[in-house]
């Protein structure tokens, strides 16, 4: 796979020693405070991680869309602790449970199915690099979620629980993971919108806005060859998930047309509307079906800021200043 959509955050030659199997946010923040920051505040407000208002910054914040998946807790849910392997090369089983805060912590049990799946799992080293999003399975004795597991790389990652509730309300939570060892940082690279993946070709065109919802399209092409052989995965043509540089703030992306039924097949084009909550930089992860095989592409773009006419003032997250959601 291209690794050229890859953003590398990390100084070359660093070697960092991690001391435990997981940390929660950038091992920075222990548990208890940052499930109380997301108890007390469930829409995100008062989480630094998710860029609290302040009084000189009241006309991005007014604009910025709702943002998910940077913290532990939310809509009165918590993704309890990560099991996992605390170095690469070694397979034993990534396992957490979703609990309900608002039932002494108890394991919650009864998902409803969304694209395809009772849950979503993807991780993403902080840098960018080493995604993936898989389907673990549930324990309904347990509550608990989990699947085989090896990390390639060492490295900090952000692991994702993309769900939705019996009562139909979509939540996605996360966890750092810390993974001992050697790091080999990937470089920082440009805008890409292109990428070659197992010999296909794929390309995305369109411009994020800030604030507002835009379209994409990306095209799959092999050999020069339109690609019309897409088959239907997690209930559409292609998966778009797209990630916020900094926090990792997962975007909400929602693909075009109906639900495809099983046997059809479409391309080159799937087109999908996603939600930039500020002006920045973004990663995208484009999972795409062919033959039963999943393939993923990767892309970086950029978010423009809105018109001064619309009020935005702050400068680009991502750039000199601060860094500051759920990808369907």
């Amino acid at each position: 796979m291209n690794t050229g959509a890859r953003l590398g955050i990390y100084g070359a030659g660093l070697v960092f020693a991690f001391a435990g199997t997981f940390a929660i946010a950038g091992a920075l923040v222990p548990d208890d405070a940052a499930a109380n920051w997301a108890q007390d505040d469930p829409a995100g407000h008062g989480d630094p991680a998710a860029g609290a208002a302040s009084p000189s910054q009241p006309a991005q914040r007014a604009q910025e869309i709702d943002v998910t998946g940077v913290t532990i807790a939310r809509s009165g849910l918590m993704i309890g602790p990560i099991d996992a392997p605390a170095t690469p090369g070694v397979t034993t089983a990534l396992s957490f449970q979703i609990l309900d805060a608002d039932a002494d912590g108890e394991p919650v049990t009864d998902f409803e199915t969304a694209h395809g799946k009772d849950l979503h799992l993807i991780t993403v080293r902080t840098d960018g690099s080493e995604y993936r999003h898989v389907h673990p399975e549930l324990d309904p004795a347990t509550g608990t979620w989990s699947l085989p597991w090896n990390w390639d790389s060492a490295g900090s990652y952000r692991v994702y629980a993309d769900f939705t509730t019996a009562d139909a309300t979509a939540v996605t939570l996360s966890r750092m993971v810390d993974v001992a060892g050697t790091l080999e940082p990937q470089p920082a690279t440009d805008v890409s919108l292109r990428d070659s993946v197992d010999g296909f070709d794929v390309a995305i065109t369109g411009e994020l806005a800030a604030g507002s919802a835009s379209d994409l399209t990306v095209e799959v092409t092999r050999d020069g060859d339109a690609v019309t052989e897409l088959e239907p995965y997690l209930g559409a043509f292609g998966h778009l998930v797209a990630l916020r540089q900094g926090d990792l703030a997962y975007l909400h992306v929602h693909a075009h047309g109906d639900e495809p039924q099983r046997g059809d097949v479409a391309g080159p084009e799937v087109g999908f509307t996603a939600d930039a909550p500020t002006a920045g930089r973004y990663l995208l992860y484009l999972d795409f079906q062919v033959d039963g095989q999943v393939h993923t592409a990767e892309f970086v773009l950029d978010a423009a800021a809105p018109s001064d006419s619309e009020g935005a003032t702050d400068e680009p997250a991502g750039t000199d200043g601060d860094a500051d959601h759920d990808g369907h």
